[in-house]
């Protein structure tokens, strides 16, 4: 029966199609739980669907490979859901043009801040080399992140997990720590987020607010040019 069982497994741990489902049924499970939790950011869906496909990819002894060859479908529609940001940025660009400017200082700033801070930190632990690469991306949306590590000699793999766990904390953070601070402005609060913690961040922001979610978008999108600049820049310094 055991032997029965191993083989069937090791048959269906091949197809993509295991994993698609397993992917999408770990998210609907995350978001059934956010929904359920008030949508508190602590129960962030995509945190939970981590939580659950990690053991279960690990139990079952699946290599990251083997899994993304059926996550790979899931990770293409990243592409046409980013474009559809453009809608309620479109709804806003009176707003946009308003803020150019203190965006584009934001922008600087907090790109800058994201790379610094990260492989400053990442140096002082003892880091060297390719890890360094593979964590100067990170703020970036996943996509535009990974082939910045591939080109500056990071590991793609490590960047995208290490994107994933910043999109997480700015999710569950941001929301709390903005209101610690104070700051009520809805364009302000969605660009931070969008430019420290991608799409995942953007997400979160589209929930709490339109104009948050809108500003996200745009600070997702200019982030992820800039930092495809800014990255090898400040990676040479620590080499």
């Amino acid at each position: 029966m055991m032997t029965d069982f191993a083989e069937i497994w090791t048959y269906l741990s091949r197809a993509p199609l295991l994993w698609l489902t397993a992917t999408l049924a770990a998210y609907a499970i995350g978001n059934t739980l956010f929904i359920a939790a008030g949508r508190r950011p602590i129960a962030n869906p995509v945190l939970i669907a981590v939580a659950i496909l990690a053991p279960l990819l690990w139990l079952t002894g699946t290599p990251y490979a083997t899994y993304f060859e059926g996550a790979q479908f899931v990770h293409f529609l990243l592409g046409p859901a980013t474009v559809c940001l453009a809608l309620p940025l479109w709804q806003n660009l009176p707003r946009v043009r308003k803020a150019a400017l203190p965006m584009l200082a934001a922008l600087v700033a907090g790109s800058t801040t994201a790379v610094a801070s990260a492989l400053g930190i990442a140096w002082m632990l003892g880091l060297q080399g390719g890890m360094l690469a593979s964590l100067a991306p990170k703020s970036a949306t996943a996509p535009v992140a990974i082939g910045i590590s591939e080109a500056i000699g990071g590991s793609p793999t490590l960047t995208a997990v290490l994107v994933i766990l910043t999109g997480i904390i700015g999710a569950v953070v941001a929301t709390p720590l903005l209101n610690l601070l104070g700051l009520k402005d809805w364009r302000a609060r969605g660009f931070s987020v969008g430019v420290a913690a991608h799409g995942i961040g953007t997400a979160r922001a589209l929930q709490v607010h339109p104009t948050a979610g809108a500003f996200a978008g745009l600070g997702m999108g200019l982030n992820a040019v800039l930092t495809a600049f800014i990255a090898p820049a400040i990676l040479g310094l620590f080499h």
